[in-house]
C-alpha cells in the first residue's frame, strides 16, 4: 500500500499532542482499512498504532468495540461536511444549475476526501456483522441530504415532480450507485463514465420539463 493510499488519521480539533485514545485509533482505521475487519487483530492494531497491548486494551476491550468507535468518530467527523454540500449552492439559481452543483460537490466530495471514501468501504463491508452501525451512517450522512433535497425539490414546483421524494431517492442514489462501482468496485476500467457526463445527464432527467434544449 503506497503512502498516499493510507487512510487519513482521524481529525483532530486540539492543537495539544494527540492522546493514546486518538494514537490507536488512528492505526485501527489503518489496519481495518487495510485488512478489513476478519483479518484486522489488536496485535496488529497495536503495532499500527506504536502502542503495547497492554495499553490497547486499557482504551479498549476488543476489536468490536474498537471498530464501532472508529466507524463513529468518522461519521460524526464528516457529517457536517457532507450536510455543508446542499446548504452551500445558491439555492435561487435555476433548479438544473443548484443540481448541478449539488451533484458535482457529492460525487468531489466523496472522491476526494479519503475519510469518507473510507467510511463507506467499511460500511458497504461490515454492514451485516454491524448493523446498527450501517444504520447510523443512513441516519447521519444518507437521511440529511434525503430530506434537505425533498424539500428543495418540493419547492421547486416548476418543475411539476409528481414525487420530490422519490425524486430525491432517484438522484441520490444514482449519485451513490455511480460512487460504488467506479470507486469502491474499482469499475472505472469496466465500465467508464466521465463524472461531468454523469451529472449532466441524471440533471437533464429531472429538469428536462422546464430546461429548454439547445439548438
Amino acid at each position: 500500500m503506497n503512502s498516499s493510499d493510507r487512510p487519513k488519521p482521524l481529525e483532530q480539533h486540539s492543537h495539544h499532542r494527540p492522546d493514546k485514545a486518538t494514537i490507536i485509533l488512528a492505526g485501527a482505521l489503518e489496519v481495518f482499512t487495510t485488512r478489513g475487519y476478519s483479518a484486522a487483530s489488536m496485535d496488529r492494531i497495536a503495532a499500527a498504532a506504536g502502542v503495547s497491548k497492554s495499553t490497547l486494551y486499557s482504551y479498549f476491550q476488543d476489536k468490536e468495540g474498537l471498530f464501532v468507535e472508529v466507524i463513529q468518530q468518522l461519521t460524526q467527523n464528516n457529517r457536517q461536511r457532507v450536510f455543508g454540500l446542499l446548504t452551500n449552492p445558491d439555492l435561487q439559481a435555476p433548479p438544473d444549475v443548484v443540481l448541478r452543483q449539488i451533484a458535482t460537490s457529492v460525487l468531489k466530495e466523496f472522491s476526494e476526501n479519503q475519510q469518507l471514501s473510507t467510511l463507506m468501504r467499511l460500511i458497504i463491508g461490515e454492514s451485516e456483522r454491524f448493523p446498527d452501525l450501517a444504520k447510523t451512517f443512513v441516519r447521519e450522512i444518507q437521511k440529511p441530504l434525503l430530506e434537505q433535497l425533498g424539500l428543495y425539490l418540493a419547492s421547486q414546483t416548476q418543475l411539476n415532480l409528481p414525487d420530490p421524494i422519490v425524486t430525491a431517492r432517484v438522484f441520490s442514489g444514482s449519485l451513490v450507485h455511480y460512487l460504488i462501482i467506479q470507486n469502491v468496485l474499482h469499475g472505472h476500467e469496466i465500465v467508464p463514465l466521465e463524472r461531468d457526463r454523469m451529472v449532466a445527464g441524471l440533471v437533464h432527467l429531472i429538469t428536462a420539463k422546464t430546461t429548454p434544449e439547445k439548438p
